[in-house]
């Protein structure tokens, strides 16, 4: 519980960005099961076409503060990778 006006104000803006992160978050682990699914499924022309809009949800993740740039990093490579051997 919070004693003084700083800290109710804290709890105040806690909540705010623990929604905002949860938001953006879940959209980008939604779009990575999307894209996940396209490629289990063996469905490369889908797959590629949704690769960029992924990979733009996991940047604005980082520029938000969501996800550690290199966590994004290593999602970006496995999917680009993934979709990469499709082709093959």
């Amino acid at each position: 519980m919070a004693n003084t006006k700083s800290a109710e104000k804290r709890n105040r803006q806690n909540l705010k960005h623990r929604e905002r992160n949860r938001y953006h978050r879940s959209r980008m682990r939604t779009a990575i099961k999307k894209l996940r699914q396209h490629i289990e499924a063996g469905e490369a022309d889908s797959a590629r076409s949704l690769l960029p809009g992924t990979l733009e949800l996991i940047d604005a993740s980082v520029s938000k503060g969501v996800v550690h740039r290199n966590a994004a990093a290593r999602y970006k490579s496995r999917l680009t990778r993934a979709v990469g051997s499709l082709a093959s």
